[in-house]
């Protein structure tokens, strides 16, 4: 399973990527906007640096809802670098400016999808990556591994190249639960990703590993 970092912070992009666990980065208005990130040229100025730090795929999301206003917002944030995706969300319009790209050759990432039915039509639009989001469904009490289950279930029913990409993951057991499901990639912020490295077990065994190690080290010094 392919991890993705969920973020516009470059400086949590570098860290992953210098884990070696980074395969690309998903980001959105919103992300951007936190890390202050304001203006059609910063925006783009920051989607090229990401692109400069990561060696995969980048999601830039176009912001217009209607398919002309799509189109020509996607084709300019394709041609801005190579491992640009272009992030399209789940609506009518959406899916007709993915089929639209896909047939030229641009990748894309439909998002904000919530059933498997507009996964379905997602995946049939020629869809590069579907974009569930599991922590927004958990949000509501509706059962978001569940969703990656059955998305799973009808991509391997007929075929489709589609790649599901976890999204809105908020935890490790997210993680962990969706590589077990068999979702193709997971985008999650770097403090979940991270939290993967962490057990109590691991602890208390490098703990005793150096006190041991300390300890005759401290007994060869005297005799």
């Amino acid at each position: 399973m392919k991890f993705f970092i969920d973020t516009a912070n470059l400086a949590q992009i570098k860290e992953a990527h210098e884990m070696g666990v980074l395969d690309g980065v998903t980001t959105n208005p919103s992300l951007m906007a936190k890390e202050g990130i304001s203006g059609h040229e910063r925006v783009i100025e920051h989607y090229k640096t990401i692109c400069g730090i990561t060696d995969g795929d980048v999601s830039a999301e176009v912001i217009a809802t209607t398919f002309d206003e799509m189109v020509a917002e996607g084709e300019a944030l394709a041609k801005l670098h190579e491992r640009i995706v272009v992030k399209v969300p789940m609506i009518k319009e959406g899916v007709k400016a993915i089929k639209y790209f896909t047939s030229r050759g641009i990748k894309t990432n439909c998002t904000l999808v919530f059933s498997a039915g507009q996964a379905l039509l997602a995946a049939k639009a020629g869809a590069t990556y579907v974009s569930p989001f599991i922590g927004r469904l958990d949000d509501v009490s509706t059962d978001g591994l569940g969703l990656i289950e059955d998305i799973r279930t009808i991509y391997d029913n007929y075929g489709y190249a589609t790649q599901i990409l976890a999204a809105s993951a908020r935890h490790p057991m997210h993680i962990v639960e969706c590589a077990k499901i068999g979702a193709d990639v997971v985008t999650a912020p770097l403090s979940a990703i991270a939290a993967l490295l962490k057990h109590p077990l691991t602890d208390n065994g490098l703990a005793q590993f150096l006190a041991d190690y300390k300890k005759a080290a401290s007994q060869a010094a005297i005799g």
